[in-house]
């Protein structure tokens, strides 16, 4: 479930409405059935989830669940049924716990990823559409980049832009050239 929000950008609501058909792990992506506004999406997801998800499957989901949910309730008399919000909330306090953290939200992971996207160089349309933002207005207030990647970026641009202006001098010092 934390790898669902960490490397794909998922919404809480959107991890506990996941169903076994929605893992394409063929293709590495996750499809959201219901996401935000009842908004449908395809979302790419690395590998690692799968494999997570492939050893929960196996290892940790009670056999014979009836219901079509990836994540269930694993104790207590809901054991076997859909995970609940309130399920999640107290199994991600307990990962943040043991992993020594004070503050963190499931809102605050699918941010992390949004933006290390971002960060790689991940188109901010492509960032919108693995978000599931309408808007891109949304995507650019949602993701707080580096000044590191920013100034990275701009010298990028800044050498493409220097390429071009070069290649448009000499096509006019060859047009230049040709008219006398």
């Amino acid at each position: 479930m934390i790898l669902a929000m960490l490397l794909g950008g998922l919404r809480r609501c959107e991890v506990l409405g996941l169903r076994l058909k929605d893992l394409w792990a063929g293709e590495h992506r996750v499809f959201v059935a219901d996401g935000k506004g009842g908004h449908q999406r395809i979302v790419s997801m690395s590998n690692k989830f799968f494999v997570a998800v492939g050893d929960y499957l196996t290892l940790e989901r009670p056999v014979g669940c009836e219901t079509e949910r990836v994540f269930v309730a694993l104790k207590g008399p809901t054991r076997g049924r859909p995970l609940t919000a309130a399920g999640l909330d107290q199994i991600f306090a307990g990962a943040k716990q043991r992993a020594g953290l004070d503050h963190g939200s499931c809102h605050q992971l699918r941010h992390t990823c949004l933006t290390r996207l971002r960060e790689a160089g991940m188109a901010l349309e492509a960032v919108q559409a693995q978000a599931g933002h309408r808007s891109i207005e949304s995507t650019r207030i949602y993701l707080h980049l580096t000044n590191d990647w920013l100034a990275d970026e701009y010298k990028r641009a800044s050498a493409l832009i220097d390429i071009d202006n070069a290649t448009i001098a000499g096509q006019f010092a060859d047009q230049d050239t040709a008219v006398r």
